[in-house]
């Protein structure tokens, strides 16, 4: 409905345009035409319209359109730049094809040292088919997308397929626009439409490209995973071995067969997918990686984790959305998004703009997951929030339940049973006839910390028991190593003390502890958890506390002090305990974890404390020392680098920014820096 005030506008842009074009048409030719070369080139650049014109006119003949108030010209940052908007749209509206198609051509010698931008101006400049421009095109297509420039990859692709003389050319462009679209900008609606156009095109061609674009539609719009796994797994085959990952394709064609795999979990997908790879020479690193530390972390191996750090430590200034996500869930089991938060969230903010919509929906879910365990929690609903809407948005079902198993366990453990067993329940109506295996362990992941949180653990031991038996680390069960601590304690509570202390042993047997510090923390406490003997159990405890930087994960290390002070309790050490589950009561409750927070206020109870100890919010009741130690933790540095700079052992750091947490309001590590520029701010005079 176009009100009152869209007209007013509109008819001011019609004015507007015609005062420019009276202006304009008043202008020398050579004037004219040096405004239509800048115009078209969009750089704003002197030395490129300087290069563009050369032999036809030179820059003095912007005089009369400074004059004219329609350009302003600054020497000193060599640019040219329309004084309005509407100015550089009429000097294109006042041309003809025929001009502006020769302007492209001088435009693209003037760019013969960058190939995308004169790919571009050829194509523009092109009126019949040139497979030679269309070439073009197509390379700057794969430069753009590896840039993290979906819209522009896909625009060049679809021009490159018009531009394509041969039918089965233009097929395969246009099928890999369909995909290269999925991937980066999240346009998944747009590929049936696109591979009809392709069909149309080639009737009997049939192509990497379009079996991967299928395969992503059937996979993403229909969670269709055996028919996603058997299109795309059959059209592999077909290529000539062995298979050459140099070719992006087809190592694009690998990557997604992985994801319809972890999707999948079942030992003969990956039993096909680890074939093809065994026909392949020179795989990509992060197609390793995702295979190693990813489809399988329990069996990944210390080289393995070594090249995921080298990974992470090399995307600093990787501007590839694609690249970043895939890095990142090669860390993700493994407690490593810490390290990539900045790439992460960046990837993530580019949903905003709709540049990059389907790795901004990855990276929002993966920072979810680390926002979880960090105790993010309230930026966890937002970001999480942003990216569930573009699932909605943009038809991504499948991947929308990555987010929304983040957001029930997050709602577990803060006591909303309603939303969590919602949710969870329709995970697993979803998952049965998908077949779904990822999707079931979402579910019973979060029932397993729904029946923690209310204390029902035989419930809590069947569902940890859907992602991995108790006592063993099942193949390709990456969330395993999420659910130890769950695992362990809902076997404890249930009489299965040995089931549990074998689970320890079996993630020690795979050298689980030394994955992580996290990792090391909770394998720490499960082992003082299933400990019968209480001074075993208390060195577990206390060595589990000590990890440095465990304070990185405030959940779990409240769940720590909350089973260490029920086991002091249980054993007449009611100071200890009460220390242990004060500490405890006020992480779970500055985290909103009530029903955790709760059971810590009853075992203090229990030991004859009559309400919860909790400290005034109070900055400046901060020792120095805290403050110091507080402000290099915000900038990142770990306990040890701390200790070393202040000759300070580990645990004494820790010690003190436990202490310190409680003053500035906040439950964990990450919030720090926020806190500390509040307290900055409110000291100031």
């Amino acid at each position: 409905m176009t009100t009152e005030a869209d007209s007013k506008d509109t008819l001011l842009t019609h004015r507007l345009r015609a005062v420019f074009a009276s202006r304009i048409t008043a202008l020398p030719a050579a004037t004219r035409y040096l405004l239509l070369v800048a115009a078209l080139d969009g750089s704003d650049n002197i030395r490129t319209l300087r290069r563009a014109v050369a032999g036809r006119c030179s820059l003095k003949h912007l005089a009369p359109a400074e004059r004219a108030q329609l350009v302003r010209v600054d020497e000193r940052t060599g640019t040219l730049s329309f004084r309005h908007s509407l100015i550089r749209s009429a000097v294109v509206e006042l041309s003809t094809s025929d001009q502006r198609r020769g302007v492209h051509l001088a435009l693209a010698r003037a760019w013969g040292a960058v190939p995308e931008r004169r790919a571009w101006h050829l194509a523009q400049a092109a009126i019949d088919p040139d497979e030679q421009v269309a070439a073009l095109l197509e390379d700057s297509a794969d430069v753009s997308a590896r840039r993290g420039d979906g819209p522009n990859a896909v625009a060049a692709l679809l021009r490159a397929a018009d531009l394509s003389p041969s039918g089965d050319e233009q097929a395969r462009r246009l099928a890999k626009a369909a995909y290269l679209g999925a991937n980066l900008t999240g346009e998944v609606r747009d590929i049936p439409r696109l591979l009809r156009d392709a069909r149309q095109a080639a009737p009997d061609a049939e192509s990497l490209p379009a079996a991967m674009a299928t395969a992503v539609y059937l996979l993403d719009s229909y969670g269709d995973i055996d028919a996603a796994h058997r299109l795309i797994s059959g059209t592999i085959a077909l290529q000539p071995e062995p298979y050459d990952l140099t070719d992006p394709l087809m190592a694009e064609a690998l990557s997604t067969l992985l994801i319809v795999c972890v999707h999948g979990g079942k030992a003969e997908l990956w039993s096909q997918f680890d074939d093809v790879v065994a026909k392949c020479r020179s795989v990509p690193d992060t197609l390793r990686l995702l295979r190693a530390t990813f489809a399988d972390p329990a069996r990944a191996r210390a080289a393995d984790w070594d090249r995921l750090d080298a990974a992470i430590a090399a995307l600093p200034g990787v501007s590839d959305p694609v690249r970043i996500v895939r890095i990142a869930t090669a860390g993700a089991y493994a407690d490593r998004l810490g390290a990539m938060e900045e790439p992460l969230l960046r990837t993530a903010r580019g949903g905003y703009t709709g540049a990059n919509n389907f790795p901004a929906i990855q990276a929002s879910f993966l920072w979810g997951s680390h926002a979880f365990h960090t105790g993010q929690w309230r930026e966890l609903r937002q970001v999480v929030g942003n990216g569930l809407a573009l699932c909605d948005e943009l038809d991504y079902s499948l991947r929308s339940w990555t987010g929304r198993w983040v957001l029930a366990c997050l709602s577990a453990v803060c006591g909303d049973f309603t939303a969590a067993t919602g949710c969870a329940d329709e995970m697993d109506q979803w998952a049965g006839p998908h077949r779904g295996h990822a999707v079931r362990c979402y579910a019973a992941h979060a029932r397993t910390l729904i029946a923690l949180s209310r204390g029902d653990f035989e419930e809590a031991h069947r569902y940890a028991c859907v992602i991995t038996p108790t006592g063993s680390f099942a193949p390709f069960a990456g969330h395993a190593l999420w659910s130890v601590l769950d695992q362990v304690e809902a076997a404890v509570r249930t009489g299965r003390r040995d089931s549990a202390f074998e689970h320890v042993q079996a993630a020690r047997r795979l050298g689980l502890a030394d994955v992580s510090p996290r990792l090391r923390m909770v394998l720490l406490a499960s082992a003082a958890l299933a400990a019968e003997d209480y001074d075993e159990a208390v060195r577990g405890f206390s060595e589990a506390l000590s990890v440095d930087d465990g304070e990185q994960w405030p959940f779990d290390q409240a769940r720590i002090r909350l089973y260490y002070g029920e086991r002091l309790r249980r054993n007449r050490a009611a100071a200890r305990a009460r220390e242990q589950l004060a500490a405890a009561s006020e992480l779970f409750t500055r985290l909103g974890a009530a029903p955790w927070a709760a059971r810590a206020d009853k075992e203090l109870r229990a030991c004859g404390t009559l309400m919860r100890s909790t400290a005034r919010v109070d900055g400046s009741m901060l020792t120095p020392q805290q403050r110091e130690i507080a402000s290099l933790a915000a900038a990142g540095l770990t306990n040890k680098q701390i200790g070393e700079r202040l000759f300070l052992s580990p645990r004494t750091v820790s010690t003190h920014l436990y202490q310190a947490f409680p003053k500035l309001g906040v439950a964990s590590r990450a919030a720090l820096r926020d806190a500390l520029a509040r307290l900055e701010r409110t000291s100031s005079p």
